[in-house]
């Protein structure tokens, strides 16, 4: 990822001259490329290479630190959607979700919401006056939770502020993440979850708030042990979602908010892991085991440095030159069960699965250089909406997902500023800064999709800090030139509750990306370096191509839980389903 501030001072290192022709696309030394096996052994995430012998031959270095996942249990949760009357629930936890409004009490001090209400003429008050004492009023991020000795047949009881109004999945997966919170604190196996005030919501509302309440939950029970001495097993097993109605569609809409979870999940993991364990050969067998998973409807492709050569993906291979871990280029293709395929779209992600900047290298505050492991979320996003989608099996649509996988590192075979690399589709780029390396193995990666015959292409990196600059940590940036495109993924964001915001891309700042000995440079000034950035890959789409580029340098990481997001997995998901039949 390029530094987060351009005026960061940087380190250049000298090297000797590595003697090779203008016609040669990329540079001479690179390590020794070898094939993953694919197996189907295991489809647990990340684990499989502390069991695999081939992964020990594919991946001297996966081990490094004497480091392996070990094994944790994924949250195993049923939801059930029900109407009955709250007090008559039984279980461990009843968390009521409740706005700023539904606490209003009437000239008698009782709660005028007709729920609360029942609730608190059951506990004799109990409720009202807790709420009081607790200073609970509604506002979002607000909860509390009461143990009940009787009165109803739940043996604790939660609220949970949803603020001034809630609308959209957003609040609701929030709601979720708190019901999880509480339900680890309380050790509580069997939940239900109701709004204080679902009257006014269509039905249509009512399944998208019950998805985003179990897509919320299961993320809020997830916690990535992997990499931790002692863990414990999450308690939560059951929720039940009352007063949103019921029935087949309903359930339907559960298992997808199901499956989606899982692919955030999965994003999550793979951007968590550190750069000793996930190679690029590990993404790559990641990948394929996707494909071997969900065999009726994915097929895997693999390609080595060779194969990467013989496709003239110069501007690539110059990234992955200097790492003891060899590049792998992965690509997957979704196609349905089923029926034709109306649409072809690609994803392709940036897959640098460690950015220490090269030459240029990452130095000083700010720079992030201790979490560029998370430089991959771009291909942990693709790769998580493939999972998802292997689980729901889209009709009418076929996906192409793309990633170069490699390291950026430093050594005597590495790409050095000033050198000039060759992309595949013939255009020359003088290397001004080895730290903008992601573009340049999308450059490669963006020509490969546009070769697939698709219509639209979505790219997804961790791409500038410049981007965070401007919209902050949990926003991310879109940059293009089609208003169609624009359209649809910002639906599609909406519905997924991931906030992105439409960037302008200013024809008139290419100017500071002209060399004068090449095509172009791979860096330009200070200012607008997000945008600079997308008019680079802009560079590298076919005209006829409807092309977008997110980039999610912000949102990919929570500083606060100190952990990864899995941000844009669900909008990527959503935005292919718009294409089924």
């Amino acid at each position: 990822m390029a530094s987060r501030f351009a005026a960061t001072s940087t380190l250049t290192l000298t090297t000797s001259l590595l003697l090779t022709s203008p016609s040669r696309l990329f540079l001479n030394s690179l390590p020794l490329p070898l094939t993953p096996t694919t197996t189907t052994t295991s489809t647990s995430l990340l684990r499989l290479s502390s069991t695999a012998t081939p992964l020990r031959n594919l991946m001297a270095h996966a081990t490094l630190g004497l480091t392996n996942p070990t094994t944790t249990e994924t949250p195993n949760l049923s939801f059930t959607a029900k109407d009955l009357d709250v007090a008559e629930w039984k279980g461990d936890l009843l968390a009521v979700a409740v706005t700023e409004n539904d606490v209003a009490r009437n000239s008698d001090s009782k709660f005028e919401n007709p729920i609360l209400n029942s609730l608190d003429s059951k506990l004799n008050g109990l409720l009202s006056e807790a709420s009081s004492e607790e200073d609970f009023t509604g506002k979002s991020g607000q909860s509390t939770v009461l143990r009940i000795a009787a009165g109803l047949g739940s043996k604790r009881l939660a609220l949970v502020g949803l603020g001034k109004s809630a609308s959209g999945p957003a609040p609701f997966k929030t709601l979720g993440e708190a019901v999880a919170a509480a339900a680890k604190s309380a050790q509580a196996a069997h939940v239900a979850v109701v709004l204080a005030s679902s009257q006014g919501l269509s039905a249509q509302s009512k399944l998208s708030t019950a998805s985003a309440i179990a897509s919320g939950t299961v993320l809020g029970t997830f916690e990535d042990n992997r990499y931790k001495s002692e863990s414990k097993k999450p308690a939560l097993r059951s929720v039940d979602i009352i007063g949103l109605g019921s029935g087949p569609e309903l359930e339907k809409k559960l298992k997808f908010a199901g499956d989606l979870a899982s692919g955030v999940v999965f994003g999550r993991e793979l951007v968590n892991s550190p750069a000793n364990v996930l190679t690029p050969g590990v993404l790559a067998e990641e990948a394929s085991k996707i494909a071997s998973t969900y065999s009726d409807v994915f097929t895997a492709k693999i390609l080595d440095a060779e194969q990467c050569k013989e496709l003239k993906m110069g501007s690539y291979l110059a990234v992955a030159a200097a790492s003891a871990n060899p590049p792998h280029f992965i690509h997957l293709c979704y196609k349905p069960p089923s029926g034709p395929v109306n649409a072809k779209l690609a994803l392709v992600g940036k897959g640098l699965t460690f950015d220490s900047g090269g030459y240029n290298i990452k130095t000083g505050p700010g720079c992030l250089i201790e979490l560029m492991k998370f430089d991959m979320g771009g291909s942990a996003a693709v790769f998580g909406a493939a999972k998802a989608l292997g689980q729901i099996k889209p009709l009418g649509v076929e996906v192409h997902f793309i990633v170069a996988a490699c390291e950026n590192m430093i050594s005597g075979t590495g790409m050095r500023p000033g050198d000039i690399v060759t992309a595949s589709n013939g255009k020359t780029i003088e290397v001004n800064n080895t730290d903008a390396e992601g573009r340049l193995t999308l450059a490669d990666a963006l020509v490969y999709a546009c070769n697939q015959g698709v219509e639209k292409i979505i790219d997804l990196a961790t791409l500038t800090g410049a981007c965070i600059i401007a919209l902050g940590p949990s926003i991310a940036g879109v940059f293009t030139p089609s208003d169609e495109l624009a359209k649809e993924v910002i639906e599609a964001s909406e519905a997924s509750g991931e906030k992105l915001w439409r960037m302008p891309l200013e024809d008139s700042y290419w100017e500071s990306m002209k060399s004068g000995v090449a095509d172009m440079v791979n860096t330009g000034g200070r200012q607008g370096g997000a945008i600079t950035a997308a008019l680079f890959l802009k560079q590298f789409v076919d005209e006829k191509v409807q092309w977008m580029h997110i980039d999610l340098a912000g949102p990919v990481w929570s500083d606060k839980q100190r952990c990864a997001t899995g941000f844009g997995v669900a909008t990527l998901v959503e935005w292919v389903l718009k294409y089924s039949s």
